[in-house]
């Protein structure tokens, strides 16, 4: 691993295009994976977490070919294929959790794990509900690594929504294969209920059927099976964030491109957030431009939808004026690491006035002082969200293991360059 070196930068300028979505590039490979014949996903992420979930849906039985335009999926038609190995989902918290479910269809035992973080991250809720579904899963205290064992029996489950809708995303991808139909009931209010929206527009463009009750009911026929589709993948404005709040702290002029103001994405809310604070921010159809140079103010922000929007947010929140509050975000305990306390301790070696609370950080006007040797904390949000930092701090800041951005944004530091920053 090697550190990335921060000068602070003034301005920057110039049109970038946005990468495409982790998000759907995961769940359409699945979704490919799923499917009875060959999809196309134009325009996918390559990244690690993307990757792992190729490499995983391939293990799975799909047959997967890079092509000029993306990437073409022969599917299994829900006949998922015993894996060799142990399933190896990198440090992809969305792959592991979504090919548990996809995993229980088969009537094998099927391990699943990943590095070391993933391996801190719960997910014996998820294995509760597919037990209930009629699987049987081991597991130690909860996490991973796990081994599922179907098929998937289908029937009516319960799942409490504030831990990660992940497990939901999961439990509705497979549900369409199970031998009865199957309801799952939300038990607690969902939270980052837009990432749920985001699969089920996903599952809408691959021919599967699912009836919504409020969110607190989700019906899914048994008997379907996954139509082969012609699938392009949207901009992600979880990565554009970065862009956007860069240009915003800065004297700048930054438009970034293939980001689609119709979009179900729940990270859209940075654009709101950054209105809310003053920014300068022009919203297209297909683009979001930010002129940057004016003050921020702080804002109080309900982030229970978009807990990766938190590190960034908190940077914004250390630059502004007054007094910015960012709560019902205790989920962003539970990602790559924990967010709100690695953002505090980071954010503090730069001179910020913040405050830990329970669900989320509370920041106060005084802006950063000298640069500072930011850890990592293995979290690419962590990365990038230090970086932006950067470009405002008194002095150059060293920021370990740059590498670890690659994880949904691998040409970060390339991007930034080319608007002008001091990487």
């Amino acid at each position: 691993m090697t550190d990335l070196v921060v000068s602070p930068t003034e301005k920057l300028k110039g049109t970038v295009k946005a990468p495409p979505s982790k998000s759907y590039t995961i769940r359409a490979v699945i979704a490919g994976l799923l499917s009875d014949g060959v999809s196309k996903i134009r325009d996918p992420l390559y990244s690690l977490d993307t990757n792992a979930a190729i490499n995983v849906s391939k293990e799975l039985g799909a047959k997967i070919a890079k092509k000029k335009w993306g990437l073409e999926v022969k599917g299994t038609g829900g006949k998922v294929r015993t894996p060799k190995k142990v399933l190896d989902t990198l440090n992809s918290g969305t792959t592991i959790r979504i090919a548990t479910g996809v995993a229980s269809l088969d009537s094998q035992p099927i391990t699943l794990t990943g590095d070391a973080s993933i391996r801190k991250r719960p997910i014996g809720e998820l294995l509760d509900a597919l037990r209930q579904l009629g699987v049987e899963s081991s597991s130690k205290n909860g996490f991973p690594p796990h081994t599922v064992k179907g098929p998937l029996q289908g029937g009516l489950c319960r799942i409490r929504g504030d831990i990660s809708s992940q497990f939901i995303s999961s439990l509705i991808m497979s549900a369409p294969y199970a031998w009865e139909d199957t309801v799952i009931e939300i038990t607690t209010p969902l939270r980052s209920r837009p990432y749920v929206d985001l699969t089920l527009s996903v599952l809408g463009r691959f021919g599967v059927r699912v009836v919504n009750g409020g969110y607190q009911r989700f019906s899914i026929p048994s008997g379907q099976v996954y139509a082969a589709a012609d699938y392009t993948v949207e901009g992600d404005y979880s990565s554009a964030a970065f862009l956007l709040a860069a240009a915003a702290v800065t004297e700048s002029d930054v438009t970034v491109k293939n980001l689609f103001s119709d979009s179900k994405q729940a990270d859209k809310k940075i654009v709101e957030i950054l209105q809310a604070m003053g920014a300068d921010i022009d919203v297209g159809v297909d683009y979001v431009r930010v002129q940057g140079g004016g003050k921020l103010s702080g804002v109080k922000a309900d982030l229970s939808d978009s807990p990766d929007l938190l590190p960034i947010c908190a940077v914004l929140g250390a630059l502004a004026s007054g007094e910015t509050v960012l709560h019902n975000v205790e989920h962003a305990r539970l990602k790559e690491c924990d967010r709100i306390h690695a953002m505090a301790v980071e954010l503090k070696k730069m001179g910020a006035r913040i405050e830990e609370r329970r669900d989320g950080l509370v920041i106060r006007d005084g802006g950063l002082s000298g640069g500072a040797t930011i850890d990592s904390w293995d979290d690419h949000r962590i990365v990038m969200s230090m970086a932006v930092a950067a470009l405002r701090a008194g002095a150059a800041t060293t920021i370990k293991d740059k590498e670890v951005a690659a994880v949904t944004f691998p040409n970060f530091e390339e991007v930034m360059r080319t608007l002008g920053a001091g990487f």
